[in-house]
């Protein structure tokens, strides 16, 4: 590649432009792998180009290697340029120490009080610029830093446009002066962040950000999920890193001050190279989610449950008058309708009713989030009959999945204090979200156990799948996380919905649903101790 673009004399200033973007670059991501001879060609081959290049594209150049600088003998060569383009450079490179004590002979003073400015380099090379003594640091010019690359005024001040009168020594004083007096205030306490803005490398390494604390993000990666509470990102967006797509609204966890730390929401867009199309990464911007997007385990204002309940009211009526028309066109009620039209609407019916059950689900879910008390239900349910007919229900799913359920009883019987639509409904979206995380050919195994027949408790245990088993109880509960990694990859209402519904169902009828390391169980009531006591009165008598 680097003999490819030797050979070839731009022939313009535009095919310049290209030849000076791809040595850089080449030089940037490989230039520890090559030979002395082409880094020697290719470094005079830039003193060449130098003159013909516009400066601002230089600085871009410079702006798109710095923040993943790791070639000494490049960032020497930018290091070099005019105080606009090393500055940029001199910013952000990151080189071992052992570099940078080579690289400081051959830099200037401008770029000496650059690498001055920074707190982040090794100690020995802080005491070699030291070293050099104060004559040897320039202090930037402030117009030119004001043009390439504001900072904030917390951390430099603001370079005023100089005014007829005083001279520049004493606007100079002035600033210093202002610069100090803003240094010595004590640190007053930051409000959280809103928002923060990001960029990766192709690798999904986070390596620039601005609005929060650079240690808060700079390394975390996007290209793989990060379990157990640990900093990082959610499953939708390493699912979508892999396919080179548009991540909306993932899940970041951040560690850190009060003010960075916690639950971020960012969308990103990836970019490539114009001149190569080589995927350079990712672009994104963060904010804090809002109320509706982590419900579970927040205190929820007390119209919430009317909300959501009218935009049920809401949906119930288009909803409605679909499905009605296609009954009317299936069941050809005006008179002979084509087959095809016929089976178009009897889709229709069927997918209506699906969007019913949800909707169904959604209500129920805001019904239970209210926390009224209400008397513990004394309907007497055979809840092993309410497993087999679920588990015949799902038969199709099962053979749409490719997923095979084997439930096996333990004890008996299985009569539960619950409701006979609550308990079809704990069970069915139950065991509905697990097979719709299962891999394709894989086993549900579960069991229906009774353990005494004074046991309080009825239970019904379901084995992690094998796309779930590590993954903690905050994912699981999570309406963001996806054991695919993609969002199209889980259930509609997302298993963490359908996990809180069925714990809420259960708490309505004095059981819950416990999330442990190896299965989810569901603990109803059980009826055995009351049948048994029944028994034996009518025996006594």
């Amino acid at each position: 590649m680097i003999a490819t673009i030797l050979r070839q004399a731009p022939a313009d200033r535009r095919a310049s432009i290209v030849a000076w973007r791809q040595l850089t670059d080449i030089l940037a991501q490989r230039g520890n792998q090559l030979g002395d001879a082409d880094i020697r060609r290719s470094l005079h081959a830039l003193a060449v180009l130098r003159p013909d290049i516009p400066e601002t594209v230089r600085r871009d150049c410079a702006r798109a290697i710095a923040r993943h600088g790791r070639f000494a003998p490049l960032v020497a060569f930018y290091a070099n340029d005019v105080p606009a383009v090393s500055a940029i450079m001199l910013r952000d490179a990151r080189l071992p120490e052992a570099d940078w004590l080579a690289l400081l002979p051959a830099t200037g003073a401008m770029a000496r009080s650059v690498l001055a400015g920074r707190r982040d380099l090794p100690r020995a090379v802080t005491r070699a610029l030291a070293s050099l003594g104060s004559g040897s640091v320039a202090l930037p010019q402030p117009a030119t830093m004001a043009q390439d690359d504001p900072v904030p005024a917390t951390e430099m001040p603001v370079a005023a446009e100089a005014e007829a009168g005083p001279s520049q020594i004493s606007e100079l004083v002035r600033r210093i002066d202002k610069y100090q007096s803003t240094r010595s205030q004590p640190d007053l306490p930051r409000a959280p962040r809103a928002a923060f803005l990001f960029e990766t490398g192709a690798d999904g390494v986070i390596h620039w950000v601005d609005g929060v604390t650079r240690g808060a993000v700079i390394g975390l990666s996007i290209a793989e999920a990060a379990f157990g509470g640990e900093p990082g990102t959610d499953g939708v967006a390493a699912g979508a890193f892999r396919q080179r797509a548009e991540i909306i609204n993932a899940r970041m966890l951040l560690e850190g001050t009060p003010a960075e730390a916690g639950e971020w929401r960012f969308s990103a867009l990836p970019w490539f190279d114009p001149a190569t199309g080589q995927f350079r990464g990712y672009r994104a911007s963060a904010r804090r989610p809002q109320r509706n997007e982590t419900p579970y385990g927040r205190t929820a204002s007390e119209d919430s449950g009317d909300s959501i309940r009218q935009l049920i009211h809401e949906l119930r009526s288009p909803l409605n008058a679909i499905s009605g028309f296609a009954q009317i066109i299936s069941g050809q009620m005006f008179g002979p309708v084509n087959q095809s039209y016929r089976a178009m609407a009897e889709t229709i019916v069927a997918d209506a009713a699906s969007v019913q059950s949800i909707i169904d689900d959604l209500e129920t879910a805001a019904r239970t989030s209210v926390a009224v008390a209400a008397p513990l239900p004394e309907e007497v349910v055979d809840i092993g009959a309410i497993v087999t007919q679920v588990e015949s229900d799902l038969a199709a799913l099962l053979a749409d999945q490719r997923v095979d359920l084997s439930i096996s009883r333990v004890g008996g019987p299985f009569l539960g204090l619950a409701g006979d639509a609550a308990t079809r409904r704990m069970v069915g979206r139950l065991l509905t979200a697990l097979i719709d995380v299962s891999e394709p050919g894989a086993i549900l195994v579960g069991q229906l156990v009774t353990e005494s027949r004074h046991d309080d408790m009825l239970q019904l245990r379901i084995v992690r799948p094998a796309t779930i088993r590590f993954a903690t109880a905050a994912d699981l509960l999570d309406p963001g996380f996806s054991p695919e990694g993609e969002a199209p990859g889980a259930a509609v209402l997302s298993l963490g919905f359908s996990l809180r519904l069925v714990d809420s169902l259960a708490r309505g009828c004095g059981g819950r649903l416990d999330i442990g390391h190896n299965a989810l169980t569901l603990h109803l009531p059980s009826a055995n101790s009351k049948a048994e006591v029944g028994l034996e009165v009518q025996q006594g008598e």
